[in-house]
C-alpha cells in the first residue's frame, strides 16, 4: 500500500465526445457535445464526484487538426472556445481545479496574465495556465503572413512570456488594497508592483488591473516532451501533462525533468508529473474488450489510413486494408514511435486495419482495458515505481468512459489507500500539494514601502 502522505493527482482531460478517434460515432456519445454546454455541466459535476484534482481542456486556435482531406470525418473541429468554457463551468462546481491552454505563440503577456488571474478570482483559487508554443502550422495562418517560428525560438520566447505572466501576477501585494472609506484610500500604493520588463520579444510596463490570486499565482501547467519543452518545464512548469505507453520511457522522463530542478532551485515536489492515461473499465476482462473492439469498430477506414499514412511516411491506401502490413522503408522522418509499430505489426501479423486501430486507440498514451483490479494494478505501479505523480485520465468516450472510471477504478483507488476520499483544501495548489508563490518582491518589500512614504 502506498504511503498514505503522497496519493495519486488525477486530471481530466476534456473533450467534447471522447478522445478516441471514433468517440463522436458511438451510441451513446452526445452527438452535439461540441455546443451542449449542459452536456459539460454533468462531465464536470461527475469529475468532482470523483474528486479528481482538475479539468483539462487543450486548445489550438484552428479548425485543421488532422488531415484537410478526411476532415469531415473528424469531431475536434468545432466546440466551445476552452477558457469562456471552464469560466462557466466555474459556477456549477467548487472544488475541481479549471486548466486551459493558451498559446505563447499568439497571445500578447499582459492579457493572459489579465485572463487567467481573472478566472482565479471567478473560480476562487482553482485555474491553471497550460503553457505551449503551438507547434501547428495551420493555427500560424489564422494570425499573421508571417512564418511559423523555429521551434528552438517559440522556446525562447516561451520562457520570457512565462516570466512576464508570473511578474504581472505579482503586481499587487495580497493585502494592497485596503478600501478605508474614512480616510479615502482605496489601496497602499506601496503595495502596487510595476514590471517595466524589457526582453528580447516583449516591453511591458504593468502593474496588472487585477488583484492578486487567491492562491498567490494561477498553476502553471506544460506538456513538452523535448529537450527544450523538458528544461521549460523544470524551470517554470507546476504540472507536467506527458505521453509514455511504456513504464521505462515513462520512468526516464520522471527522472530527467526533476533531475533538471535543482539547476533553477527548485525541489522535485513542486512539479507533479501526470502522464496521459485511457482507461476502458468494467466489471469483467470480457466486457471491457467488447467496449474497446466497439470502439475500435468505429474508426471509418479513411480516416484511420490517413493518420497512418501520414505518421508513418507511407501510403498504406495502395494495399488491402485488411491485407499484411507491407514493408516500411524506414527514413529520416519516421520516429522511433513509427519504427516500434513497425516491430509490434511484424510480431503480430497485424493487417492494416489493425495497425490503424491500434495506433488510433493509445495516441501514444498508456492505454488500459480491464478490470477496476487490472486497471489500478498498472496505475500503481506507475506511481509507486517513478513514473508519475498522477494521471491525465484521457477518456476514450463520453460520458460513459468517465462515469466508468469513477464508479469503478475511484473506489478501488480509495480501497487501496492510494487516492483521497475528500478534497484537501479550497484551492488548486492545496489539492495537487503545491506551495504558494512568494512574490518576487517580497524581499524588497519593506525597503520598498519606506522609500514609497
Amino acid at each position: 500500500m502506498a504511503d498514505k502522505k503522497k496519493q495519486i493527482k488525477l486530471g481530466f482531460f476534456i473533450r467534447p465526445t471522447g478522445h478516441h478517434i471514433g468517440s463522436w460515432r458511438h451510441p451513446d456519445a452526445q452527438a452535439d457535445a461540441g455546443v451542449n454546454f449542459p452536456h459539460f455541466v454533468e462531465l464536470a459535476k461527475t469529475a468532482e464526484r470523483g474528486l479528481f484534482d482538475m479539468i483539462f481542456s487543450a486548445d489550438t486556435p484552428t479548425a485543421f487538426t488532422a488531415e484537410e482531406e478526411h476532415l469531415h470525418r473528424t469531431h475536434y473541429v468545432a466546440w466551445i472556445e476552452p477558457f469562456t468554457l471552464l469560466t462557466a463551468l466555474s459556477c456549477h462546481t467548487k472544488n475541481i481545479g479549471l486548466v486551459c491552454t493558451a498559446s505563447t505563440s499568439f497571445e500578447e503577456p499582459f492579457a493572459i496574465a489579465r485572463r487567467f488571474a481573472s478566472l482565479d478570482l471567478v473560480c476562487n483559487g482553482r485555474a491553471g495556465w497550460n503553457v505551449v508554443t503551438t507547434g501547428n502550422p495551420a493555427a500560424a495562418a489564422n494570425f499573421s503572413a508571417e512564418p511559423h517560428l523555429p521551434k528552438a525560438e517559440r522556446y525562447k520566447k516561451a520562457r520570457e512570456f512565462t516570466d512576464i505572466v508570473r511578474g504581472l501576477w505579482d503586481s499587487w501585494d495580497e493585502d494592497a488594497f485596503i478600501r478605508d472609506r474614512e480616510s479615502g484610500v482605496f489601496f497602499d500604493r506601496s503595495k502596487m508592483h510595476i514590471l517595466n520588463h524589457h526582453g528580447a520579444y516583449y516591453d511591458v510596463r504593468g502593474p496588472l488591473n487585477v488583484a492578486r490570486s487567491p492562491q498567490g499565482q494561477p498553476v502553471i501547467v506544460q506538456a513538452g516532451a523535448s529537450d527544450d519543452g523538458r528544461d521549460l518545464a523544470a524551470e517554470t512548469a507546476e504540472v507536467v501533462f506527458t505521453a509514455h505507453e511504456e513504464l521505462g520511457p515513462a520512468r526516464e522522463f520522471y527522472a530527467d525533468v526533476k533531475g533538471r530542478m535543482a539547476k533553477y532551485g527548485r525541489h522535485p515536489e513542486d512539479l507533479k508529473i501526470m502522464p496521459g492515461l485511457s482507461v476502458i473499465v468494467a466489471k469483467t476482462r470480457q466486457e471491457a474488450q467488447d467496449k474497446f473492439q466497439q470502439l475500435q469498430d468505429l474508426i471509418h477506414p479513411d480516416i484511420g489510413l490517413a493518420v497512418l499514412s501520414r505518421k508513418m511516411g507511407f501510403d498504406f491506401s495502395r494495399f488491402p486494408i485488411d491485407g499484411p502490413v507491407p514493408d516500411v522503408v524506414e527514413g529520416e522522418i519516421l520516429s522511433s514511435r513509427v519504427t516500434t509499430l513497425i516491430e509490434v505489426s511484424r510480431r503480430d501479423n497485424l493487417t492494416i486495419r489493425q495497425l490503424y486501430q491500434k495506433f488510433c486507440s493509445t495516441r501514444g498514451h498508456f492505454s488500459l482495458v480491464g478490470t477496476p483490479t487490472d486497471v489500478v494494478d498498472q496505475m500503481a505501479e506507475w506511481f509507486e515505481k517513478g513514473a508519475a505523480d498522477g494521471f491525465n485520465f484521457i477518456a476514450p468516450w463520453l460520458p460513459g468512459g468517465l462515469d466508468n472510471f469513477v464508479d469503478l477504478v475511484v473506489p478501488e483507488l480509495q480501497r487501496r489507500g492510494l487516492y483521497r476520499t475528500a478534497y484537501e483544501g479550497k484551492t488548486l495548489r492545496d489539492n495537487l500539494g503545491l506551495s504558494v508563490p512568494v512574490s518576487r518582491y517580497a524581499a524588497t518589500a519593506p525597503k520598498a514601502r519606506v522609500a514609497a512614504r
